[in-house]
């Protein structure tokens, strides 16, 4: 690949100097712990096993009795603080290892401190054995199982899948009605606030369905004597909670608690861990609010921010110093996360003096950015300069990992996929629009005409049952005629029927995205927007965005036939490099969504798809479009009501998500950074994220820091960012919302779906909004 694809800054910044973090001061425990400090031999010894703490770290350490919060920036050596402060408990402070209790969130994050602690000076293996160092749910079940607790674990995602698909089915629904996953994420989203299955809405048809489902799967554990991980603390919390002496003897056991990744922590297991740490309060919690992207699993940024809230006493210590990235690089990831209101200030420095900038990519496509990125990797991999495990490409959302998944499969490029290994093309939205086409190709695909039959409101199994029995009378060309013999059959659904028969005739002679097109605007948006079922489990816009992409990618063929042959040789593909269970990296590529990297680092990051639409998502924009701020653009300047002051709020908090998001990205990368913003996305023009842009700005960003007591919310306020006090305006067609109180408006979108609309509502109030027109600054 021609280097000069490659860009020191992304294209449309202001062309400011590239952000450069600061170079930190080399001062260690060497420097900093005197050698008449009555904790010095314990310090003198970690060094000599090289572990050089730098003098916030040092404070944290040596922290002892009360709450302590310590703001862990990314790469900052949280781990090594949390280990080191148990050691300095355990050999300078004399705690006995079975007073300690560090809880964390993975199997491997607990397995690495035990293994850490047990290497640390004046600590032997029998204190090491005696500590509890475990995840939320390993420790609870530990506790639960010596209270008598037998249920066995139901964890086993497959057979939970399973099971799922055979009550929808018991329950006269399609398998797929609802995906297990969203299933299940409901159903923890229910326990992780405390409530129970019973108490979840029922106030449309889908959450009464869904509500059944999971009552029907509840009531399944119960009759097999199982449980879930979710149950554990579930349990253990009410337990807790009605036994005071069982309360009362974990408190006096473990008087000093630790908390790792603080920021993931949800209401339920914060509850626990204040209910354990109470009244001492020994409780040390790390974590950093601007790496809280886990919302969806009711992770809160709260938590951090308002500590001193509950603890009015607690210490707060910043680790700032990053030892994991360049200057450039953290630069970068300040110069993004600034932006955001709703935060603890800090800015991270670089304990290197140097390191390669990022450098950035402006392809025209998806299937571009992977050809350019591929061959990139093939070179420096042929070069020797590199290996297959030093790579890492993340993105935001599965959808955009299309075009390179089937690159790296055409090039036998050894790879793991961290998210569920399915290819675009096996999703269940996507299918049935593919066997539309492949029976276009053949009538005769009874296993496409099976799949096809829920968009025509049929049972596939009563509809295939009546297929196969006239097919044994008189075979028919197109089978799927036989449907209007059907028995029962309603004239609408006839006329249907006819009219579907008539599209996949017509499909033959066009394009493959013609095709596609085609069956979006006669009936398949519509049906996937009618239906309910969809709208309760993935948001709309993801929905659009997964159609969309298959027509980027049908694009490329002339022929529906050369398209569907693509599809078959990358599904075959993909199944034989598919290796269950396996999720060492081991040398191959590292393909996963931000939300999976969290926590991880590599030598070589890419970010790819980093452009307005992905990153950050539509769906966030959507729901923020009146709610950010863009500067040079006017905003949303009154929020006179508390309905619309919550909706604005909602909006913000979805974009400083996704900035979150973007910045966890950045900060993945240890030694080079790639971030790729294709310029087309959805088949329409997509700028370069608005996150990259704003790190190139000299502006003053809104004002960082952690709410005042008892002011925790975020207020929109009047904010107009222009180069001088007379900007020039523009006319400009928008929605005005038509309630006398509320001031929302937004752009209209020419040649978007809402053109033949006489109105809707407006996000901020629901009121009617009217198309009008608006001055606003160029």
């Amino acid at each position: 690949m021609n280097k000069l694809l490659f860009h020191n800054i992304p294209l449309g910044a202001t062309g400011e100097k590239i952000p450069q973090a600061k170079v930190a001061s080399a001062r260690t425990s060497r420097e900093t712990v005197k050698p008449g400090d009555s904790d010095a031999a314990y310090f003198r010894r970690l060094e000599e096993g090289g572990i050089l703490l730098n003098p916030p770290q040092i404070s944290a350490v040596r922290h002892h009795l009360g709450p302590l919060l310590t703001l862990a920036g990314a790469g900052s050596g949280k781990t090594s603080v949390l280990i080191c402060r148990t050691g300095y408990l355990l050999s300078v402070r004399g705690i006995a290892p079975g007073r300690l209790l560090l809880l964390t969130f993975s199997s491997k994050a607990a397995a690495e401190m035990r293994e850490r602690i047990a290497l640390l000076p004046g600590v032997d293996a029998g204190d090491a054995a005696r500590l509890q160092a475990r995840t939320f749910h390993s420790f609870f079940l530990y506790f639960l199982r010596r209270q008598g607790l037998r249920q066995d674990i139901f964890h086993e995602t497959r057979r939970q899948h399973i099971l799922l698909k055979q009550i929808m089915r018991q329950l006269g629904l399609p398998k797929d009605a609802y995906p297990p996953e969203n299933l299940l994420t409901l159903l923890s989203s229910c326990k992780m606030n405390m409530g129970l299955p019973q108490d979840m809405p029922e106030t449309t048809e889908a959450e009464k369905e869904m509500k059944a489902i999971l009552a029907l799967y509840e009531q399944w554990k119960t009759d097999n004597f199982k449980i879930d991980f979710d149950d554990v603390l579930l349990i253990a919390y009410r337990m807790l909670r009605e036994q005071p002496a069982l309360l009362l003897e974990l408190q006096q056991k473990y008087q000093y608690v630790m908390v790792d990744e603080f920021q993931d922590t949800n209401a339920l297991q914060y509850e626990l861990v204040k209910m354990i740490a109470h009244p001492q309060d020994n409780l040390m919690v790390v974590g950093d609010d601007d790496q809280t992207i886990y919302s969806f699993n009711g992770a809160r940024s709260e938590f951090i921010l308002e500590f001193e809230k509950l603890y009015p006493n607690a210490k707060v210590i910043t680790l700032d110093i990053n030892y994991r990235s360049g200057p450039a690089i953290i630069g970068l990831g300040n110069g993004i996360i600034r932006h955001n209101s709703r935060r603890r200030a800090k800015t991270l420095q670089a304990a290197k003096s140097s390191g390669n900038p990022p450098r950035y990519l402006r392809p025209q496509t998806a299937d571009e950015e992977a050809e350019q990125i591929v061959e990139h990797i093939e070179r420096e991999i042929e070069s020797g300069a590199r290996e297959y495990r030093d790579y890492a490409l993340l993105y935001r959302a599965t959808s955009s990992n299309r075009a390179i998944l089937e690159l790296l499969l055409m090039h036998d490029i050894p790879y793991v996929d961290y998210g569920e290994g399915q290819l675009l093309y096996e999703h269940w939205l996507i299918s049935p629009v593919l066997d539309h086409l492949r029976l276009s190709v053949n009538r005769r695909n009874f296993a496409a005409m099976e799949n096809i039959l829920p968009t025509l409101y049929m049972s596939r199994e009563k509809g295939m049952d009546h297929i196969r029995r006239m097919e044994a009378v008189q075979a028919k060309q197109g089978p799927l005629i036989h449907l209007l013999s059907m028995p029962g059959m309603e004239d609408f659904k006839g006329v249907k029927l006819r009219e579907r028969l008539d599209l996949i005739r017509g499909l033959s002679g066009l394009t493959p995205v013609q095709a596609i097109r085609q069956i979006r605007t006669v009936f398949y948006d519509y049906f996937i927007e009618a239906n309910e079922r969809h709208q309760a489990t993935l948001h709309r816009e993801t929905l659009k965005e997964m159609l969309d992409e298959l027509e980027a990618s049908a694009e490329r063929f002339g022929t529906i036939p050369l398209f569907l042959e693509f599809i078959d040789n990358v599904t075959e593909r993909n199944e034989l490099s598919r290796q269950p269970g396996l999720k060492e990296q081991g040398n191959r590529i590292a393909l996963m969504t931000i939300h999976k990297s969290k926590g991880l680092e590599f030598p070589v990051v890419f970010l790819i798809g980093a452009s307005e639409g992905i990153l950050p998502h539509s769906s966030a924009l959507e729901e923020g479009r009146l709610k950010d701020r863009k500067p040079g653009k006017a905003s949303v300047t009154v929020v006179s009501s508390s309905a619309a002051r919550a909706a604005a709020e909602a909006g913000i908090a979805l974009l400083e998500e996704e900035r979150r998001l973007a910045y966890v990205a950045v900060t993945r990368a240890r030694e080079e950074l790639f971030i790729s913003s294709p310029a087309r996305h959805r088949g329409k023009k997509a700028e370069v994220s608005r996150f990259m842009l704003s790190a190139f700005r000299a502006a003053a960003p809104p004002q960082a820091t952690a709410p005042a007591a008892g002011n925790s919310s975020t207020i929109v306020r009047s904010s107009y960012t222009s180069g001088s006090a007379s900007a020039r305006t523009h006319t400009i067609p928008v929605w005005s919302c038509t309630g006398k109180a509320c001031p929302g408006w937004t752009r209209m979108k020419a040649g978007g779906a809402e053109d033949h609309l006489a109105s809707k509502p407006c996000p901020l109030c629901k009121s009617p909004m009217q198309k009008g027109t608006r001055d606003v600054p160029v």
